[in-house]
């Protein structure tokens, strides 16, 4: 088969790192310029993506669509693919609950095969190598798995049934962000008191506690953007299935009161925990 043109809505980090790996095994990898972001255009030149003008000239141009946005964006952003009525393998790669990916599918349908996907992991740049959970029409998985052959992004199929991948990212996302929230609490409440290096000596006695890295607060609270709404998709998919959501609720309140340290990478433990115990 032919090396197919792929199309990436959007390059964020983990979009662009994804669509450049694509490339290895692609003709050619699009990007849409239009309402996106300086930071954006960047990262697209960085990992040597095209640009084209408008979402209609990269969904006519593209044989494969790959989704990596904002968990809220997603639904919207199906609308717009399906009012151009695109043909092809439409991957969304959200981290979204199963209803949700249901829902774009359908909508999506018959024109576009979807393959709902979930990524496991961090952006593969810098010998990091995450995996592309899949679920969907054999054929269509068949392709994406060939798309990422030989490259830093893994793949592994999970069955035909949509809503599978984004299941298995959504639990995996609840436990480890809200580890992450925990220790943030644990970590605030201690010093509080005068008492955090000794709380972090005392779970640097216990193998594999995110408590011995209060480092990673100050990177929990520049995602908090992001994992907020992943938690409240994963909220809503306990809620779904009869089981209580308020832990992970609770956790994606916490979340915001980060929402002004997007993307800060400057951003030092204290002062991630100065501004957790600001309302």
């Amino acid at each position: 088969m032919d090396q197919p043109t792929v199309g990436i809505l959007h390059p964020g980090t983990m979009g662009a790192a994804v669509a450049a790996c694509a490339s290895a095994n692609a003709a050619e990898v699009l990007w849409c310029e239009a309402g996106r972001s300086t930071a954006s255009a960047e990262r697209a030149a960085q990992f040597g993506l095209t640009r084209v003008a408008t979402l209609a000239e990269l969904l006519d141009r593209s044989d494969i669509v790959i989704s990596l946005c904002p968990p809220a964006a997603a639904e919207d952003l199906a609308h717009d693919v399906a009012r151009h009525r695109f043909t092809g393998v439409y991957v969304d790669a959200n981290a979204i609950n199963p209803a949700r990916a249901q829902r774009i599918a359908a909508l999506l349908a018959p024109d576009a095969t979807v393959v709902d996907g979930g990524v496991v992991g961090s952006p593969p740049v810098g010998g990091k190598a995450p995996t592309l959970y899949l679920s969907g029409p054999g054929n269509a998985t068949a392709r994406i798995e060939t798309l990422f052959t030989g490259t830093a992004v893994r793949t592994a199929v999970l069955g035909t049934g949509i809503g599978k991948a984004s299941a298995l990212k959504l639990a995996y996302a609840s436990f480890q962000k809200t580890s992450r929230v925990l220790v943030a609490l644990a970590v605030g409440m201690a010093r509080e008191h005068g008492v955090d290096q000794e709380l972090i000596e005392v779970a640097s006695r216990r193998a594999d506690s995110y408590l011995s890295e209060p480092q990673y607060i100050a990177k929990t609270a520049a995602r908090a953007w992001r994992w907020g709404p992943e938690l409240e998709e994963a909220a809503d998919t306990l809620a779904a299935a009869g089981l209580p959501p308020e832990m992970l609720r609770a956790a994606a309140s916490t979340l915001a009161r980060w929402n002004d340290a997007k993307d800060d990478s400057e951003l030092t433990l204290t002062d991630a925990l100065d501004q957790l115990a600001r309302p």
